[in-house]
This record gives C-alpha cells, sequence and structure tokens, in this order.
C-alpha cells in the first residue's frame, strides 16, 4: 500500500501560497521534506508547521528545502503562512490528487464516525527524487528533531 522507500517520488506541480507553484522535480539536487498535514491552523498541525518554521535555518544549512501540502485553499494557506509566520512553502492540493498519489488520502475514524482525510506524513526525497525515508501516521512531538538527526 502506497509508496516505499527507494521509490522514485511521484513529481508533481501545485499552486503555493505566493501565488506561484512548486514542481518536484524542478528541486532536484536538493534534499526535500514533503509534509502533507490534515488542516491549517489546527493545533496539530499549527504545532507541527512552527516546529518545522523554527527549524528552518538548519534544514537549508543542510540543503533541505520543506514544502507542507494539504487540501486547504490558497487563501487558507496565505492566511496561516502569514498569522504563524511560516517560512517555508506551502502547496494546495485542493483536488486531492497528490495526496492520493502519495496514498496519504486514507479512511479515518473520530468518535466511532468514519471519514476519509489526511494521514500525517511525512517524505524525504534525496536530491535524485528517490524516497530516501517515510514517516506514516506522525506524532508531532519530537518528529522535526527526528528529520532534521536523518538530514
Amino acid at each position: 500500500m502506497g509508496l516505499a522507500i527507494g521509490e522514485n517520488a511521484p513529481d508533481f506541480t501545485l499552486p503555493i501560497d505566493d501565488g506561484g507553484e512548486v514542481s518536484l522535480s524542478r528541486l532536484r539536487g536538493k534534499k526535500i521534506i514533503v509534509y502533507f498535514y490534515p488542516k491549517d491552523a489546527t493545533p496539530g498541525c499549527t504545532q507541527e508547521a512552527c516546529s518545522f518554521r523554527d527549524n528552518n535555518p538548519k534544514f537549508k544549512e543542510k540543503n533541505t528545502i520543506i514544502i507542507g501540502i494539504s487540501r486547504d485553499s490558497i487563501k487558507s494557506h496565505k492566511n496561516f503562512k502569514e498569522k504563524q509566520g511560516i517560512n517555508f512553502i506551502l502547496a494546495s492540493d485542493e483536488d486531492g490528487k497528490v495526496c492520493e498519489e502519495y496514498g496519504v488520502w486514507v479512511e479515518k475514524s473520530m468518535y466511532g464516525r468514519k471519514y476519509f482525510g489526511i494521514e500525517r506524513t511525512t517524505f524525504l526525497i534525496d536530491e535524485a527524487g528517490i524516497i530516501a525515508q517515510i514517516w506514516r501516521n506522525v506524532k508531532v512531538p519530537g518528529h522535526v528533531e527526528a528529520i532534521l538527526e536523518l538530514v
């Protein structure tokens, strides 16, 4: 089920918060952290984004780019980014195609109610576009620090 370490990361081009777009293939030569999160401005997602924000200078020193992806709109991303001082790319996958390609759009359950949503997942992609590591069903505390150690 889903992608595996050692596979080529599926390429994507998505709109980003500044009105431009980001393409995975155009970032070859750098390590890329692609993290999928459920929703802008919710407690866990805010904590995760702020942890990436605070550690972004360390990732940059290691030639690593961070891209956060959710199904929120560009407007939502822009507001979230401004409010939290986020200093990395937020990409919008409103139609969910990239989420499905990466296997993070899954059936979830809350209080006995089943629904589909994004499973918090992080991919580390190497300079050649190969998936170097995958963290599925991420627990936010300590997660960014664990990625930083691996990078």
